[in-house]
């Protein structure tokens, strides 16, 4: 079976086959870690999109994050990352003040990236994986028993693979039985594309090939945020898990972070285009950046006397500043004021106006970077250079910051010139993809 998954709207594809001659090969040529990253062969559909069909090889394919789907005979699945893009509040800095999330129009798009998982299960209880990422660290192939009664996982290193235990680790139905698998992708780890996301969600769509369960979408993404907490010790939001489990093609999607109820936003207007670029620069503080944000959102809420900062405004906020350190202030200034830009977004992109959406884009790049403090020179640096170009509505960065990439929302006509004008002016080696939104992780039967 070979998985693709791909964040920033990339793309995830498992597929299994049966065991034959030519299935031992493939199998034999991955365990071995003996091949290159491919794209999927010209007969799958395209990295961006994706659907299920009932019966032969399947793909996978998921906005937002990775997500890989694999079932017992032959199939492969597909899932895309994501890239945020609206007024809400960077990727990984909002959820867990509760408010509406709006990712993928907020944005999580399907770029033509992907991440592939190929596997099949084995006798055994054991579980063997082998990734060909050079970024990611060593070793590159973990072996661990498959999760029962009496035998728990738990992280360490690598640290690319407890991502993928941590799935194993919470996932609910059973029995689940060993495999063998490789994950082969070319979506950038720490670009603030959903990397992380995109690879939970598609370690999960694999299992739910290998051993079904209710196939609950929310319950899936909670998994895949609990994984995340609780292997990788990242304390992140629901952001990317949501829209990689649920994006639909041609649409954003409102996340209520409270609720967990979604919200299609249609934006499919062949006129526009988005455009995420990376600053090929790490960001190599937000593992601990990240709580310490969300200690102050936390403390500024207690201070208001609020249970989240969902619930306060920004003339609360005024009113008790001389309670509030200037930094917590200015923390708790970004949240609100991002809860606030994201509904007028939902309206804008509603009614079209793009022009307005991309200056609450702008915005939410500015207290990103004023307010929240979570830029970087070279996120900066990289929207000014799109904003100099009248055919760019908006543009920002996208992720946990302090690194990793911008979002542009522009013209499709304007594409090349936006791309050449950003390369003249970045100090920086940018790298750029250009994207639609797409579906969220589904699998696809191969004949």
């Amino acid at each position: 079976m070979v998985v693709k998954a791909v964040p920033i709207c990339i793309r995830s594809t498992v597929w299994t086959h049966p065991r034959s001659v030519f299935h031992s090969f493939i199998l034999s040529l991955i365990l071995h870690a003996a091949f290159p990253p491919a794209p999927p062969p010209p007969h799958l559909p395209s990295p961006s999109l994706s659907l299920s069909l009932p019966l032969s090889p399947l793909r996978v394919h998921s906005s937002g994050s990775l997500a890989l789907m694999l079932r017992p005979p032959r199939q492969p699945s597909e899932s895309n990352g994501a890239a945020l893009l609206g007024a809400p509040p960077s990727g990984r800095h909002r959820c867990y003040a509760e408010p509406f999330l709006r990712q993928k129009a907020a944005f999580w798009e399907a770029l033509q990236m992907s991440t592939v998982m190929v596997g099949s299960p084995r006798e055994d209880k054991i579980i063997s994986i082998v990734t060909t990422s050079e970024e990611a660290d060593e070793p590159k192939k973990v072996q661990f028993p498959v999760p029962e009664e009496g035998v728990t996982l738990n992280p360490g290193k690598p640290h690319w693979a407890n991502y993928v235990k941590g799935v194993v680790q919470h996932y609910k139905a059973d029995p689940l039985p060993g495999f063998n698998a490789v994950i082969s992708s070319n979506v950038p780890l720490g670009g603030g594309l959903s990397s992380s996301a995109s690879l939970e969600v598609a370690m999960y769509t694999f299992l739910q090939q290998l051993c079904p369960d209710d196939g609950d979408p929310v319950a899936k993404a909670l998994v895949c945020q609990k994984a995340e907490h609780t292997f990788a010790m990242m304390p992140c939001g629901i952001m990317d898990q949501f829209i990689s489990v649920m994006g639909k093609e041609g649409h954003a999607l409102l996340i209520d972070c409270r609720s967990l109820e979604t919200r299609l936003v249609p934006l499919a207007d062949p006129n526009v285009v988005v455009l995420i670029t990376n600053s090929n620069v790490r960001h190599t503080l937000t593992g601990s950046e990240y709580p310490t944000r969300r200690h102050q959102c936390e403390e500024a809420a207690k201070v208001l006397g609020k249970p989240s900062l969902r619930e306060a405004t920004l003339a609360d906020l005024e009113k008790a500043k001389v309670h509030l350190s200037e930094e917590v202030y200015r923390r708790a200034k970004h949240v609100i004021g991002e809860i606030e830009r994201t509904v007028r977004a939902v309206e804008v992109l509603q009614s079209m106006d793009y022009r307005r959406f991309g200056q609450l884009m702008v915005e939410s790049h500015n207290s990103l970077r004023d307010d929240y403090e979570v830029s970087c020179p070279e996120l900066d640096e990289l929207v000014s250079a799109a904003m100099e170009v009248p055919e760019v509505y908006g543009s920002r960065m996208t992720g946990g910051g302090f690194g990793g990439c911008t979002v542009t929302l522009l013209e499709s006509g304007a594409a090349e010139k936006v791309v050449k004008h950003i390369k003249e002016k970045y100090s920086g080696t940018p790298t750029f993809y250009f994207s639609k939104p797409s579906d969220g992780a589904k699998v696809h039967h191969l004949p």
